[in-house]
């Protein structure tokens, strides 16, 4: 096979390669949840991020849902331009100490309702809360959250991945308590490894292709002093 044949191959098996990780990448983005200050027995700030997987809806309400068996003593909501933030209170099926404190009751679900356009198709938007205490002697929180499309479909990530199996379909968000947790930590897994390796094989298959082009060029001019 000529040398600008094969350098064109590889070309477009690089840029090929590329288009696959970033479709995967789009089909594996979820409602995640990251703190940047997450300690077992403290207040933290936790980040849940919110994908529109769609091409031509948005994103409407989230409704995320707060542990009832560790509840939280103080939960405040972050409050965002375009969204209405509301907090629900409900009685514990029994009482919880947290800390120096004794709870009967505890703020159970945080609804952000859209007053504006939403979270845009294929768009992503952050809503943050301020929790504590964190509950001690416990490797992991979780937090279903349902998910309101323009259209009205209602997805609800509230899954609970098992040991050994594979990542089910619409995982809850879940907050790692075994240390302190920065967001990229939280959210460099797979996502992560397919970003840098999308950008290696971006910049490697335009590497290549501009050495195809410019041997393809070459090629033509020798041949045209050689007709000469």
């Amino acid at each position: 096979m000529p040398k600008r044949f094969a350098l064109r191959a590889a070309a477009i098996a690089a840029a090929s390669a590329l288009v696959v990780i970033g479709a995967a990448g789009s089909a594996s983005a979820h409602v995640t949840v990251s703190s940047p200050d997450a300690k077992p027995g403290g207040y933290a700030k936790l980040v849940f991020r919110v994908p529109t997987e769609s091409d031509n809806t948005s994103t409407t309400k989230l409704v995320v849902s707060l542990p009832k068996d560790h509840p939280f003593a103080h939960v405040g909501a972050q409050v965002k331009d375009g969204w209405k933030v509301e907090k629900k209170e409900e009685k514990l099926p029994s009482a919880v100490k947290v800390g120096d404190v004794t709870l009967t009751k505890a703020i159970t679900t945080i609804t952000w309702t859209a007053t504006a356009g939403g979270i845009p198709p294929n768009d992503f938007d952050e809503f943050a809360l301020s929790v504590g205490k964190l509950p001690e002697g416990v490797d992991a929180l979780s937090f279903p959250a349902d998910q309101t499309y323009s259209d009205g479909e209602v997805v609800k990530w509230a899954e609970v991945a098992k040991d050994g199996a594979d990542e089910p379909e619409h995982p809850a968000p879940t907050l790692k308590l075994a240390a302190a947790i920065t967001p990229v930590a939280a959210t460099t897994s797979d996502d992560g490894g397919s970003d840098s390796l999308a950008r290696w094989l971006g910049g490697g298959g335009l590497f290549v292709g501009l050495l195809g082009l410019a041997f393809g060029l070459r090629s033509r001019r020798v041949a045209a002093e050689s007709g000469k």
